[in-house]
């Protein structure tokens, strides 16, 4: 992925908006990441007015999304949902045509349902919007409870910082994780949250009470090479494994065991990646305990096999240096 070409209409949300341009528009060079050719596009260059009153001006028109290896999409305001831009139209289904990417944030997934583009597709946006979604569009399959959805090379998202994690998504894909965790780090995010998380977490808040999980949570991902259960993570937390398991679904939005099991994940990308240690002694250190279960669960997750994942993303001596300066 080399272009990328963010599409704004009247009344898009700067926010979402900045989300594309913090994630694919800054120049992470220096930090050993290669920058994106990113444009601002629109269908009549000239003043773009945002939802919130103040304007860009956006100079491109759609002509550098024809080709574009990415094309985002922000959101639509509700006035205009069931309605699109011929052009806009044109370009996302020329887009699918040529397999390119396709990405939206919140309830720019209106843009694409409108384009037809997510018909047969399964996909999401808001949870407030995605009753109304369904309605207008009976054709897609719209998820009100994630994060993010990925229908082959279309990804969508639900609101606000749903986008950061969907673009952190395709990011890994692209760039490999430890590219991905660098430009979250610089983000100052979370650097994988899984787009099967429920979009409404109780607690989204930090706990204030002492009774937070972030320092069991750091012990289990230090110590992925054990065989981890729910009832050690209860104990470190002086909690009942049934507590435990409750409070840790309302802290992160998922299961202890499948947590644990994106976590392991994680670490075996970035070790295939950052080392050149053989399958077994990774499946070892991130607790899958043989390369026969690492290939089953990395293929399941990511679509590939590490031996390939390997191949495309393994870093060569100058970068891995270049890391550790840059760390350092």
């Amino acid at each position: 992925m080399k272009t990328v070409a963010c599409i704004v209409q009247e009344g898009f949300a700067p926010f979402e908006f900045g989300v594309a341009c913090e994630a694919f528009g800054l120049d992470r060079t220096a930090e050993g990441i290669e920058k994106f050719d990113f444009r601002i596009v629109t269908p009549d260059p000239g003043a773009v007015t945002s939802n919130l009153g103040f304007s860009i001006n956006v100079t491109d028109d759609l002509t550098f999304a024809e080709t574009a290896d990415l094309v985002v999409v922000s959101t639509q305001p509700k006035s205009a949902w069931g309605r699109i831009d011929t052009r806009v139209a044109a370009i996302l289904r020329s887009a699918v045509e040529r397999d390119a990417w396709i990405l939206s944030v919140c309830s720019g997934a209106f843009v694409l349902a409108a384009a037809g583009i997510l018909d047969g597709r399964r996909a999401t946006t808001h949870w407030l919007y995605a009753d109304t979604m369904a309605r207008m569009y009976p054709r897609v399959e719209v998820d009100p409870d994630v994060l993010y959805v990925q229908d082959g090379r279309i990804i969508t998202s639900a609101g606000t910082a749903a986008g950061l994690d969907a673009c952190l998504h395709l990011l890994r894909q692209e760039l490999g994780a430890e590219a991905a965790n660098r430009i979250a780090r610089r983000m100052v995010v979370a650097p994988q949250r899984e787009g099967g998380q429920a979009q409404f977490i109780l607690k989204p808040m930090p706990d204030q009470t002492g009774l937070s999980l972030a320092p069991v949570a750091d012990w289990a991902v230090a110590n992925l090479h054990r065989d981890l259960t729910v009832e050690q993570l209860a104990n470190r937390a002086h909690m009942s494994p049934r507590t435990f398991a409750r409070r840790f679904k309302a802290d992160y939005g998922t299961t202890p065991a499948a947590w644990l099991a994106r976590q392991r994940i994680i670490q075996a990308q970035r070790m295939l990646e950052e080392t050149e240690w053989g399958l077994d002694r990774i499946a070892d250190e991130c607790g899958f305990g043989s390369a026969a279960v690492l290939r089953q669960n990395f293929s399941r997750v990511l679509g590939t096999t590490p031996t390939a994942y390997r191949a495309r993303f393994a870093c060569p001596p100058e970068t891995k240096k270049a890391r550790e300066v840059v760390a350092a």
